[in-house]
């Protein structure tokens, strides 16, 4: 079996700049997406595309030198073209077209995941995105399985394909089914034998060394997507690699999290920061038992100063503060 390319997930809500520039810098990422750009009716100017990815200031890179490649999600071809064009303009490391966001406050204005029921309007956007950026910069997509079911699956795939998408990432399950358990990779690998010129790339349920193993061997992919695995693990990417333990360090983890709270105290209003560290801690807590015991202890403290002091025994104002904004260099003792 080869070594898997390991690629990290858009993820909107949660993996922003600054858990992308955390999660690169611990290792073992290949390339990202960035959270998706919402494009309905209008051109969207540059401040919009700098906001939701602020890596287009750093050359389209993490801070780790790790390529991001912006994403666009909505129904118009034309509109989403225009803006293509726009946001290729900015440096992104490519462009990805969103097809399979579950969220129905998404889905109701007939983007993400809806459009799998519209394999024809897919690959309208795609030819359109296509034609409106530069040759060499590279147009791929992210889709599911469909909508309640996966019968149209290979018809997507092949409306994309045709349309000259370089690359598809399938999460291995429909929208109906979120994020449930069991993934369905053995169903990836039907959709490659559909387009076999096409790079197909699987996603869905890697939480751990094994999932990865198992993922390549019933998707037939040897490019990997990490998601929800890698922010419950930030040591998942090189476990994968054979680069590092099963499980990052606790310790190590610890000094990702007083970074990341450095960073949350720069960039969000007071009233934001526990949630974002707390959003964290709940997933850190699937492969952390430590983490679990903090987020119980402090699930109901919101107060920064004293979620720092409990966390992590000192004030914030002990730390220095990172300069720039989370696409400037930074150094993060890992441990690992």
């Amino acid at each position: 079996m080869n070594t898997p390319r390991l690629l990290l997930a858009p993820m909107e809500g949660l993996l922003d700049c600054t858990l992308r520039d955390l999660l690169t810098r611990a290792g073992g990422i290949e390339r990202c997406v960035g959270e998706f750009i919402r494009v309905t009716d209008t051109l969207l100017p540059d401040r919009v595309f700098h906001r939701i990815l602020p890596e287009l200031r750093n050359g389209g890179h993490t801070s780790a030198g790790v390529p991001v490649r912006a994403q666009l999600l909505g129904s118009d071809p034309v509109c989403l073209a225009d803006n293509a064009a726009r946001l290729a303009s900015l440096g992104p490391a490519g462009i990805d077209l969103n097809f399979g966001c579950p969220a129905k406050s998404v889905n109701r204005h007939r983007g993400g995941a809806a459009l799998l029921d519209e394999p024809e309007l897919m690959g309208l956007i795609v030819a359109a995105v296509r034609a409106a950026v530069p040759a060499e910069m590279p147009v791929s997509a992210k889709m599911r399985l469909g909508v309640a079911d996966d019968r149209r699956a290979g018809e997507c795939a092949r409306a994309v394909a045709e349309a000259g998408v370089s690359e598809l990432v399938i999460h291995a399950r429909t929208r109906d089914q979120g994020y449930r358990p069991p993934a369905y990779w053995a169903r990836i690998a039907e959709v490659r034998a559909e387009v076999p010129d096409l790079p197909i790339v699987a996603n869905g349920e890697i939480w751990t060394a094994d999932d990865a193993r198992r993922c390549q061997t019933e998707s037939g992919c040897d490019t990997l997507m990490l998601g929800r695995g890698l922010v419950a693990d930030p040591g998942l990417a090189l476990a994968i690699l054979g680069l590092g333990p099963r499980a990052m360090d606790w310790s190590a983890v610890m000094h990702l999290l007083q970074d990341f709270w450095i960073r949350v105290g720069v960039q969000f209003e007071p009233r934001y920061r526990a949630g974002r560290l707390k959003q964290w801690l709940q997933l850190l807590r699937r492969r952390h038992p430590e983490a679990a015991h903090a987020h119980d202890r402090l699930r109901t403290v919101n107060d920064p100063q004293a979620l720092a002091l409990g966390l992590f025994g000192c004030q914030v104002d002990e730390w220095s503060s990172p300069k720039g904004d989370c696409a400037a260099d930074r150094s993060v003792g890992l441990g690992v």
